[in-house]
């Protein structure tokens, strides 16, 4: 970390001086925004909370920190899981949740810009009298702008892709306050470097992102969801390969295994089958989610998936997602007073059931409670390790179960994190997967922060 050249107090005081109220030292509130979600992670509080209300106060906040070489973390909802929110060195959380105004809707192209601040809900409730939705869902109602910075994914990634493909552009408050806008509306370019998909996924490391143009679909015209039950793990997983081998346009496809599913409908009190589940959603005409349905039902009964259950309204359609974006909570109470520590990997889907079923093995040799959960159509699975709090043993084994999984996704081709982000839990495997690419990203770094001051100690080791 750079040596600050003044005392943090008066950093403080003179953000004090630009924000009034909208800055807090409160130890409640920094405390809250030192950590994420994950128990894992020891929280780590910010001297102080700033919560701007424009990109041009965000600029003022970055411009009176770097003057003053006061470290920053930009803040969402802090839905994180690998620690990407935490403050080692201190300094300043910049909280953009006051930047929530959807700036415009262009109906006619099918994009929006929202402030870093609107969450996928608000923006959904507001496109609902337009016919369009933004698709892209990971579950928590996480901030747009953190999405970006993350490069978030989801249940719907199997046919809309990730916030990278959906990202259109952004505005983005550099290290030393400047304000820059990356690409535009229209829908390809070839002008110059591709700065928009250099700071979707960098994590507030290279700058704080503000405003973000989105790509929007039209809604529907039919959906339909189900979920069908397996004996075997393998036999779920080889349904999704097919599935996406075959063509079909599924929007979502999630698997959960059998620990998984027992919690998630005991915490929802929902009376479905306790096995290996998946659960699909069609989206398209009513001619073509039949077909695709139809398709579908084929290729699970081939690998023994039996009780294929159609939801027959909305309102069972979104419980039943409910339950699935409730698989966090769902852990917390099969092992009341635990910790949950969410990790995971993507690796090509013709190697997805190899490198789930060998993990589910690792789990169960080491006498450990994981349940999974995976985006299976675009190869992503997840696990929860439910451990005791200091129960040093059992994290001991937890975390050679996690290095033994990444290090199987590496081999075959795959990534240490789909899309839970770097932050501090996965930095030491950032050499093992790009090789000699990390010292371009440290270049990188070095050249738009050399005062190491955005959301330090995580991505990169420096």
């Amino acid at each position: 970390m750079a040596t600050q050249s003044l005392p943090r107090e008066n950093t403080i005081s003179e953000l004090s001086q630009l924000l009034g109220d909208r800055l807090t030292t409160s130890v409640a509130v920094r405390e809250q925004h030192g950590n994420g979600e994950c128990g894992l992670y020891t929280p780590q509080p910010p001297d102080a909370v700033v919560f701007p209300c424009s990109t041009e106060e965000v600029s003022a906040i970055v411009s009176i920190c770097a003057a003053h070489a006061m470290p920053m973390v930009p803040y969402g909802v802090g839905t994180s899981v690998e620690g990407n929110v935490t403050a080692p060195y201190g300094g300043v959380c910049i909280d953009l949740s006051q930047m929530n105004e959807v700036v415009c809707v262009n109906e006619a192209d099918l994009d929006c810009t929202v402030q870093a601040g609107v969450t996928r809900k608000q923006l959904n409730q507001y496109l609902k009298d337009t016919g369009l939705f933004f698709p892209i869902d990971p579950g928590a109602d996480a901030t747009l702008g953190g999405m970006a910075a993350t490069r978030a994914s989801g249940t719907n990634a199997v046919r809309y892709g990730t916030l990278r493909e959906n990202v259109l552009g952004l505005t983005v408050v550099l290290p030393d306050g400047k304000i820059i806008k990356t690409g535009g509306r229209a829908r390809k370019s070839s002008a110059g470097y591709d700065l928009t998909r250099l700071l979707v996924g960098s994590e507030g490391t290279l700058g704080v992102i503000t405003e973000v143009t989105l790509r929007l679909y039209g809604i529907p015209e039919a959906i339909s969801a189900a979920m069908c039950s397996f004996p075997t793990l393998e036999g779920a997983v080889n349904t999704v390969m097919l599935t996406i081998q075959s063509g079909i346009p599924v929007a979502r496809m999630e698997l959960l295994d059998d620990v998984q599913m027992d919690a998630c409908m005991r915490y929802s009190k929902l009376d479905y089958a306790r096995d290996n589940t998946i659960l699909f959603e069609f989206h398209g005409t009513e001619r073509g989610v039949e077909e695709q349905s139809q398709l579908v039902g084929e290729i699970a009964a081939e690998f023994g998936g039996s009780d294929f259950r159609w939801t027959k309204t909305t309102e069972e359609r979104n419980a039943l997602w409910q339950a699935r974006h409730d698989v966090l909570y769902a852990c917390f109470a099969l092992r009341p007073g635990c910790m949950v520590w969410a990790t995971d990997v993507c690796v090509p889907i013709s190697r997805l059931a190899e490198c789930l079923l060998e993990t589910k093995r690792e789990v169960d040799e080491n006498d450990l409670l994981a349940p999974i959960v995976g985006h299976a159509g675009d190869g992503n699975f997840h696990l929860g390790f439910l451990l005791e709090p200091g129960n040093e043993d059992e994290l001991a084994r937890a975390k050679r179960v996690n290095d033994n999984m990444i290090d199987r996704a590496l081999a075959m081709g795959g990534t240490c994190t789909g899309e839970h982000g770097i932050g501090v839990g996965k930095i030491g495997y950032m050499e093992a997967e790009h090789g000699n690419s990390v010292d371009v990203m440290r270049m990188i770094k070095r050249s738009m922060d050399p005062q190491n001051l955005m959301n330090p100690g995580k991505v990169l080791a420096l």
